[in-house]
């Protein structure tokens, strides 16, 4: 039972958008580290973002046993019942936002809320089973657990935050479609409307185009407002241009399958490579 409640909170989104967090706090803190206020923001975020996918499960637990990658988990197999874990999620919630509101700060502990909010209501019970726009819109919360650690040192939403925020939001619609565009006819027999489902795989390609290309000027205004130094600026270029040349090449590709594979991976190691190197080299 433990290994099943420990799975509802999807461990490695869990862990990526915790490492994102730290990235947040570690920019915002520019080699000054109050190490207390970094674990309470760290526990506050996963504890939040763990309530959000355990409801997340609770609610998608019926298309969840249509799909080949998902009917093995705790609800589609009838090992938990929904009504556990449903009141699960929300005393997660409960928990992660105290600690978000009055162990961090308040403007985190909103945050926190948003990320929550829009994960829970506007994309799992909306916009996922009716529009295309539920990856673009829905990346509004994967977008803000950086800005939570950002913001729990600075208190404020400054322009640190938002190209934080901006980075991470335009990082997740190409990485999620490259794995989409793998997986379209799991995700047509289920239900889900994703644009690969709805447009179809050239236009994803297409779409995925402008948010790669937007990642590098992202980047290099971390440099000009003086977040981040020269050596995050230049690998974040020649890793931004990588990746917006394999995505543009996917318009050509013989293998679309072979390409969005290759094509999510360089999204995940690029997501790893500028997030460590933009806090090893933050501007003090």
């Amino acid at each position: 039972m433990l290994k099943d409640l420990i799975a509802l909170t999807k461990p490695r989104l869990l862990r990526l958008n915790v490492f994102a967090a730290i990235g947040g706090f570690w920019v915002a803190s520019k080699w000054d580290f109050d190490w207390l206020k970094l674990l309470w923001v760290v526990l506050g975020s996963a504890i939040t973002i763990g309530s959000a996918c355990v409801i997340n499960n609770y609610w998608d637990r019926e298309l969840d046993q249509k799909m080949e990658r998902t009917k093995g988990r705790a609800l589609p197999m009838g090992r938990l019942k929904p009504g556990f874990v449903l009141g699960y999620g929300i005393v997660l919630g409960i928990v992660g936002l105290t600690i978000l509101f009055a162990l961090v700060n308040p403007v985190t502990g909103w945050l926190g809320f948003l990320g929550w909010f829009v994960y829970i209501f506007i994309y799992t019970i909306w916009l996922k089973r009716t529009s295309t726009w539920s990856t673009s819109i829905g990346g509004i919360s994967g977008a803000m657990p950086p800005v939570l650690g950002y913001c729990a040192v600075t208190t404020e939403i400054d322009m640190g935050a938002w190209l934080l925020f901006a980075f991470l939001f335009l990082w997740q619609p190409a990485h999620f479609w490259s794995l989409a565009i793998r997986r379209v006819e799991e995700y047509r027999a289920a239900g889900f409307p994703l644009l690969p489902v709805v447009k179809g795989i050239k236009r994803t390609k297409l779409q995925m185009i402008p948010y790669v290309v937007l990642l590098i000027p992202t980047c290099v205004l971390m440099y000009t407002y003086g977040y981040t130094g020269i050596v995050f600026l230049i690998l974040s270029v020649i890793a931004g241009i990588v990746w917006a040349v394999h995505t543009i090449q996917g318009l050509k590709a013989e293998n679309t399958e072979k390409w969005a594979k290759v094509n999510f991976l360089i999204s995940v190691n690029y997501l790893m490579v500028i997030f460590i190197v933009m806090m090893a080299n933050t501007v003090k």
